[in-house]
């Protein structure tokens, strides 16, 4: 599918970005001797990973549907983004161990113009790779996308910090401002995982991905033919929404008319919602429903 096609080929790149991102970072940090840009730097490494995991769950993702996948295999998507949720919790971990290992055995920073002008560089590739990645990401509905893009704007106020930090200790601040910025950069992280962890179990919990009243209003609002509509339900991916409904039509419409009106209400939904969206109405009679509910 061309679009995975472009969600790999946007991977690759920003994969390449950021393992460039993250030598300088690990670099320059450790030529200076800060936890928190070496930190910052770790972190980077991890957003090459996620690429990676992010590549792997989009070639699974671009399979197309087949008899033990009737849906499809797009969840293989959230499912790597739920991947980059946990592995950014790992790191968090593992930074707020560092900067607990400093506290215990402290140590002098080395810092340099060549160093500050490096880190802003770094954060001047960050800002344009989340912008183009959130962009082509909203426009292609793609989840992976959207996660790794959230995940290096977290990136983006990361290294600013650490930039506020250096400077801070350049012009005499304590050098115990930089275990305490690390433990801030690991609540940046761990803030960053939960957002995409909730996102994604939402996606595979099947949470309702559009509002069961504004469904309902929008069918009676468009179409006289629907007498009524309930027992609304919706859930997929951001890239394909699966909407089962029971909708209640004269009982003399034939089976003709009625499923042209599924087909158009599915149509103009799509356009409504600017969605891919795949609908399963259960008809009803309603003048049966109607006297039933009289009788009742």
């Amino acid at each position: 599918m061309d679009k995975y096609k472009t969600i790999t080929k946007i991977l690759w790149g920003i994969l390449v970005a950021n393992i460039f991102v993250s030598i300088i970072k690990v670099f320059v940090g450790f030529i200076i001797n800060s936890a928190s840009l070496q930190a910052d730097g770790y972190h980077s490494i991890t957003d090459g990973l996620n690429n990676f995991v992010g590549l792997i769950g989009v070639k699974i993702a671009a399979k197309p549907a087949d008899l033990d996948h009737p849906y499809g295999h797009r969840k293989s998507e959230t499912i790597a983004a739920l991947f980059i949720g946990f592995f950014l919790i790992i790191l968090g971990i593992n930074i707020i161990s560092g900067a607990i290992g400093w506290l215990i055995n402290p140590s002098t920073h080395s810092i340099t113009l060549v160093s500050l002008i490096a880190i802003i560089f770094t954060v001047l590739i960050n800002i344009a790779v989340a912008y183009y990645e959130y962009r082509v990401g909203k426009k292609l509905n793609s989840e992976i996308l959207m996660s790794d893009a959230k995940h290096t704007r977290s990136d983006i106020l990361v290294s600013v910090s650490v930039l506020i930090t250096l400077f801070s200790i350049k012009l005499g601040a304590p050098s115990i401002i930089d275990p305490i910025l690390s433990i801030v950069v690991a609540l940046f992280i761990f803030y960053t995982a939960y957002e995409i962890l909730i996102s994604t179990s939402n996606v595979l919990m099947d949470k309702n991905l559009l509002s069961q009243e504004e469904i309902k209003e929008f069918i009676l609002l468009h179409f006289q033919d629907v007498k009524d509509v309930h027992k609304v339900r919706s859930r997929g991916t951001l890239d394909q929404i699966y909407i089962d409904l029971h909708i209640l039509l004269s009982g003399e419409m034939s089976i003709e008319a009625s499923h042209e009106l599924i087909h158009d209400i599915e149509n103009k939904m799509r356009t409504e919602f600017k969605q891919n969206i795949d609908l399963i109405a259960h008809l009803e009679p309603y003048d049966k429903a109607l006297i039933n509910k009289e009788i009742n």
